[in-house]
């Protein structure tokens, strides 16, 4: 519910700073499209927004059908995906500031590359960092090497990333150094993300510390409560032990 006001104030950000060129409407507008992508992300990965299939593929599904399941288990988050890039884009499509509107496109090209990426198969499919009431998502992870689409994706990435910090060393409005710096910027994230999908090192110990932590069924200590169980405890003390460390002992147990 908190994400869902976000994106309407985000949408309503981008409809404000529609008609503004300045390089403060720039930083809202990027900041905006970030938000509606997040509410994407948001609802995905808490389940609220998936797909009509909720079950993992069977052993040895492959091929068009497997990728025809991926699809259903996602459905309705590429449909809302689809959605607000629709709304924001008929908001600013008579207008100056489009940064709202390319921010949100540039995120959903890199996170759809990342996921298509990682279906085909990549080195760190990160498994462990899949929540539970979203296991079918496990059924879509592939881990090998590398995959034909990788090589194609990251020279894309970053001829766009060259491509938008060109457009800023040459833009002479700071409306535009900015949307395109902040633009390019966002893409180089996304670049390095995917680079980071088959390095070949563990890069899972990087984020490690957000897993939740196990916890061992310690048994519990006993708290000696009256004198005849403190003696028995007490009896047990080695008769080479001085006076002091008997009393250390019983602190101890104590």
């Amino acid at each position: 519910m908190g994400g869902t006001v976000m994106l309407g104030l985000a949408v309503w950000a981008v409809h404000l700073t529609a008609q503004q060129t300045d390089s403060t409407s720039a930083y809202l507008a990027f900041s905006a499209g970030l938000i509606a992508w997040g509410w994407q992300e948001l609802s995905l990965y808490t389940g609220y927004v998936t797909g009509p299939r909720k079950i993992r593929c069977a052993e040895g599904c492959s091929g068009v059908r497997h990728f025809g399941h991926a699809i259903a288990a996602n459905l309705w988050h590429e449909l809302a995906i689809i959605i607000v890039a629709a709304i924001i884009w008929f908001i600013v499509k008579d207008q100056p500031n489009w940064t709202g509107f390319y921010t949100y496109v540039t995120l959903w090209g890199m996170h759809l590359s990342a996921r298509l990426n990682v279906f085909l198969g990549v080195r760190n499919v990160s498994v462990e960092f899949v929540p539970p009431h979203m296991e079918v998502l496990k059924s879509f992870l592939t881990e090998k090497p590398m995959n034909m689409l990788f090589p194609v994706s990251v020279t894309i990435a970053t001829t766009g990333v060259i491509c938008l910090l060109g457009r800023a060393a040459d833009a002479t409005s700071d409306y535009a150094i900015t949307s395109y710096s902040l633009l390019a910027a966002i893409m180089g994230l996304a670049l390095v993300e995917h680079w980071m999908l088959v390095i070949p090192l563990s890069v899972q110990k990087l984020w490690s510390w957000s897993l939740p932590r196990p916890t061992l069924d310690l048994p519990q200590r006993r708290h000696p409560e009256d004198h005849h169980e403190l003696a028995a405890v007490s009896a047990h003390v080695p008769a080479a032990h001085d006076g002091h460390n008997c009393q250390s002992l019983k602190s101890g147990t104590r």
